[in-house]
């Protein structure tokens, strides 16, 4: 039989993510987005700041030891070839193995990152702030009930104008 091609339900985007960005992914040499997705755990805040990996070439041959080219913005490259072997390091110790031998440096402007918006969150009124320690009083395990407390009174917040039910 053939397997049907649209379902009925719901998918969530995570699920399919992977397989969309598998090609992208393997054109650059990156057989995971891992080292993208978690480039300032590898790196640090600082240095994930002003460059970004750019792709990972494989020389002919050679089972291990890739170039991992890097975009850096300005007067970073230089920084960040002295940091060289901290950084190579680093990569291959999140790899496993010794994944990476050499960086290949392109100063050039970074992709522009979207800064999170801060959220925005208004008063809660005092019948919203009754209606959630009502709601919360059955727990009888304390810490449970005080975070259920804190995440009631932050979804209420959140909400543009006052609930009706509450």
């Amino acid at each position: 039989m053939t397997e049907r091609r649209f379902k009925t339900h719901p998918v969530a985007a995570g699920s399919i993510l992977r397989r969309a960005t598998a090609t992208a992914l393997r054109k650059r040499g990156f057989g995971e987005g891992e080292v993208i997705a978690r480039w300032p755990e590898i790196v640090g805040p600082r240095l994930a700041a002003l460059t970004a990996p750019e792709k990972l070439q494989q020389r002919r041959g050679d089972l291990a030891g890739a170039v991992l080219h890097i975009r850096v913005a300005g007067a970073a490259a230089v920084e960040l070839q002295h940091m060289a072997p901290t950084v190579i390091e680093r990569i291959n110790g999140f790899y496993g193995y010794r994944a990476v031998d050499r960086l290949k440096l392109q100063q050039g402007p970074l992709p522009v990152r979207e800064e999170p918006r801060p959220l925005q969150q208004r008063a809660l009124t005092a019948a919203e702030s009754a209606a959630v320690t009502a709601r919360t009083a059955g727990t009888r395990n304390t810490a449970l009930r005080q975070a259920l407390a804190r995440l009631g009174s932050h979804v209420l917040a959140r909400r543009d104008t006052p609930s009706e039910d509450a």
